[in-house]
């Protein structure tokens, strides 16, 4: 199960959902709507309810936030954290990339009057989106939903991955460095290093 990160929706899970079925998965991508952590949480967790089998929860950036509090449900056999954030217990995911810095795609992060937040076209196409061809970063543009700015800042009560088997995708680009720092500081898991393109 796929749950995409802020500014993005299901769809940028259109690569991997065919390797993922031709090797035999059952791949769904959530289509969470980011009015709130709690929202999404809930959301992951109805899909969690509709699968039959074991579940495999992967989370891309703000989606670690996700899965880490999702996670605890009996059907979730493990997480796989894409570049993504893993917040302790009492912790958001601002609260747990603190100490590392604003990255330069979370600098082109832009908040309305209703509180809710889009990146600019610099920020997905020469941060966010960075190594993917040009036609890519500007459906990752077209397709940007809006996140409600205060979702970020939402403690978790729950840390699932203090109880599930997980790795981590790290990604080497620059926009990746403060969510695998993080990520890094609290979890001890496999990790695989990989060349992508994060949110």
């Amino acid at each position: 199960m796929l749950v995409h990160g802020a500014f993005a929706d299901g769809s940028s899970w259109s690569k991997v959902i065919p390797l993922l079925q031709e090797m035999g998965y059952h791949a769904v991508a959530v289509q969470s709507p980011m009015t709130s952590l709690a929202d999404v949480v809930a959301f992951t967790k109805r899909i969690i309810a509709l699968e039959d089998g074991p579940v495999i929860l992967v989370g891309h950036s703000w989606g670690g936030a996700v899965i880490t509090q999702a996670g605890d449900d009996p059907k979730v056999a493990g997480l796989v954290y894409v570049a993504a954030y893993a917040p302790e217990v009492g912790q958001s995911a601002s609260d747990a990339s603190a100490p590392f810095g604003w990255t330069e795609g979370q600098k082109q992060i832009r908040v309305d009057r209703e509180n809710f937040a889009t990146v600019t076209s610099e920020g997905m196409l020469e941060d966010i989106t960075q190594g993917l061809p040009i036609a890519e970063r500007k459906l990752a543009l077209a397709v940007q939903g809006q996140s409600y700015a205060p979702m970020f800042d939402e403690k978790l009560t729950v840390a699932a991955w203090k109880t599930c088997h997980m790795v981590i995708l790290e990604a080497p680009a620059k926009v990746a460095e403060v969510i695998d720092a993080a990520a890094r500081t609290a979890l001890s898991a496999t990790r695989i290093e990989a060349t992508l393109g994060v949110g």
